[in-house]
């Protein structure tokens, strides 16, 4: 595998990792009694720490990347095992 593909394979890893992360640990400004602006959404974070959430995101995209990889170099599930029309013989 070349090292780009490996790039852009780890790179959606990441981004689908940060989307499934971001919600964990938040609250809203209700939830921890903070002041809201006027005009400010029920809904919008008062903790929000993007770091935080970019930590996450690099290690579970770092563990899902290495899996994928394993698998890879491994063949543990290839093309032909998710070919289930043929298996049924459709």
């Amino acid at each position: 595998m070349r090292w780009t593909s490996i790039v852009a394979i780890y790179s959606l890893f990441w981004v689908f990792a940060a989307f499934l992360v971001m919600p964990f640990g938040i609250r809203t400004h209700d939830e921890l009694g903070m002041g809201k602006v006027d005009g400010q959404a029920h809904s919008a974070p008062g903790n929000f720490r993007p770091k935080r959430v970019a930590i996450r995101a690099t290690i579970l995209a770092a563990i899902l990347f290495g899996l994928y990889y394993a698998n890879y170099v491994n063949q543990w599930v290839t093309i032909d095992d998710l070919d289930y029309a043929r298996k049924l013989g459709v």
